[in-house]
């Protein structure tokens, strides 16, 4: 493959390279160590709190405790190279601390969502052999039914209010057990997370962790993320050292100047078990000293007003729902935040009326990208040097190759929808223990990523729909962004969500779910005042067939619209 196989190079800053190399660090650890170093003294992380509480701790100190942990699994609890450590937990100090100390130990991190129900935590667990897992201590109830199936050498207990100052952690502590009732009672809560890292400062050695590491080579296993994949069943995509730093280089590549080192802050009100906070805000943002405000809980979204009331905010990943959301908050639109540099939306579609509302109130663009956990995640986005296009995931990374196929295996033409595969060095190492499932996924390194793409006369690249998403009305190809997207352009739809349903005459008709803004002045909408905005949008099979109306819509933990449960429900 040559760049004659990449027509959107002609994109790219002029600083900007073709390809990245990714020879500087063997492995995770020593990129982290690096870092550390370099802005030794430098707040790295800070939890904010709701009410303004906070903690924060230095990249000097991550570095430390993170050693400590990593000793502590090696040598008090007997963990190997290899072994998988389940993390568990919402943003909070604990987890940098945890997850680079699984890395410095040559383990392999497993992400869980602690929102997950005990049948979601069993096949997680069981499937990836976890031998330890970090919990957080309000979901630790969860463990009993958990261990009928799967049992850890050592279960840990963490605490949102962890490494802050005691006298602040202890009215934390309080307000979450007994007014919040938040922290249920359990027969693990004296097996702290904290005495565990102070167990590896005490017996610190440096040269065992350097041991650790000895064999930890850039195609070594890091992170198991698990993922519904492209073909649904919940799986964990192998995420190696090599695919995770090549991601991050790829990203700051194209973004090129615009992140200057030691001098950003970033928010984190996505969740740090996401791989697209994983990636860019927690480790992509380290590497090039940014401040972290890691937000617990992001709803309700007063909880990120002191946030962005205390801490210069320059960049905020998010998606298009809490975009969408911060738009319509009194307080956020009466004081924006002066700092911000651009929102990077992910994850799902941004729709054009949200990047024009977020761009008026707070005079900052919304750089939409794309990606999937099974690519460590990024594939593509605007760059910030060349134009950037509403309604497009932009162009792919360096050293990213992107083709459109279609049903038949061809490519697809200009302007033709096809899927979207990849080749690049940030894609997965395969699905752990599914070979059939990896085949179906992987063909010769390419990355079928099962979302609908076409490439516009510029060489930009626009997502249609996922393939499974997909209604097919009287033989037309139905696309839900495109109906949906026209749903929102109307004054009073807050959200909308659009599924196929069974219909005699059609095969499948569409159906579509919104939720409407509210407030004393909205005056009432009909749905038959929905259908006239929609007819003079859409040709007539595009059309929803039928409308309900929702106080609100099923979303992932990083607010994604989930579409399946809807399907579910019909």
């Amino acid at each position: 493959m040559t760049t004659n196989d990449r027509p959107w190079l002609k994109h790219y800053g002029p600083k900007t390279r073709a390809d990245i190399a990714v020879n500087d660090f063997r492995n995770i650890a020593e990129m982290l160590k690096h870092a550390a170093e370099k802005f030794k003294r430098k707040k790295a992380f800070t939890t904010c709190m709701s009410n303004g509480m906070n903690g924060s701790l230095s990249f000097e100190q991550v570095d430390r405790k993170s050693d400590a942990f990593a000793l502590y699994l090696r040598e008090k609890v007997g963990l190997k190279a290899g072994d998988r450590v389940v993390l568990q937990m919402p943003n909070c100090l604990s987890y940098p601390v945890a997850a680079f100390g699984v890395l410095k130990a040559g383990c392999v991190l497993v992400n869980t969502n602690p929102l997950y129900t005990a049948r979601e935590m069993q096949h997680q667990f069981v499937d990836s052999g976890a031998k330890l897992i970090v919990i957080i201590n309000m979901f630790t109830d969860k463990l009993q039914e958990v261990s009928k199936v799967h049992s850890f050498d050592e279960v840990l207990v963490s605490r949102v209010s962890d490494f802050f100052n005691p006298a602040v952690g202890r009215v934390m502590d309080l307000i979450l057990k007994y007014w919040n009732k938040q922290v249920p009672t359990s027969p693990y809560q004296d097996n702290c997370f904290e005495l565990a890292v102070r167990w590896g400062e005490k017996n610190f050695d440096r040269s065992k962790l350097e041991g650790y590491l000895k064999d930890i080579s850039p195609e070594t296993l890091a992170v198991l993320q698990y993922t519904g994949g492209t073909t649904g069943v919940s799986k964990g995509a192998m995420l190696s050292h090599l695919n995770l730093m090549s991601n991050m280089q790829q990203i700051f590549e194209l973004i090129g100047t615009e992140i200057e080192e030691g001098k950003e802050t970033v928010m984190t009100a996505l969740p740090l078990y996401h791989i697209f906070a994983f990636t860019v805000n927690l480790m992509g943002f380290y590497t090039k000293g940014g401040h972290n405000i890691l937000i617990p809980n992001p709803r309700p979204l007063s909880n990120l007003k002191r946030a962005f009331e205390n801490y210069p905010i320059t960049w905020l990943p998010a998606v298009n729902t809490l975009l969408n959301a911060l738009t319509q908050e009194v307080w956020f639109c009466d004081s924006p935040p002066k700092t911000l540099k651009a929102a990077v939306a992910g994850g799902m579609a941004l729709q054009e009326t949200v990047a024009a509302r977020w761009a008026e109130v707070t005079g900052t663009p919304v750089t939409e990208g794309y990606g999937l956990t099974e690519a460590s995640p990024v594939i593509s986005f605007n760059p910030f040097n060349g134009p950037k296009k509403r309604n497009s995931i932009g162009v792919p990374l360096p050293s990213t190759f992107v083709r459109l196929e279609l049903e038949n295996g061809e490519i697809a033409a200009p302007g033709e929808p096809g899927e979207l595969c990849c080749f690049g060095p940030q894609v997965m190492l395969g699905y752990w223990n599914q070979p059939e499932e990896t085949a179906k996924t992987l063909r010769e390194g390419w990355l079928k990523t099962g979302d609908i793409a076409v490439f516009d006369e510029d060489g930009y690249l626009k997502i249609v729909d996922r393939k499974k998403d997909m209604i097919v009305v009287s033989g037309f190809n139905v696309y839900p962004n495109e109906v949906e997207d026209c749903l929102v352009k109307h004054p009073m739809i807050l959200e909308a969500a659009v599924i196929g349903i069974s219909d005699e005459k059609t095969t499948e008709a569409v159906k579509a779910f919104i939720v409407l803004k509210s407030g004393v002045d909205m005056p009432e909408v009909t749905e038959k005042e929905i259908m006239a905005h929609c007819k003079q949008l859409l040709t007539a099979y595009k059309l929803p067939r039928v409308i309900e109306f929702r106080n609100e819509l099923p979303k992932s933990p990083v607010g994604k619209i989930l579409r399946k449960e809807l399907r579910r429900e019909v």
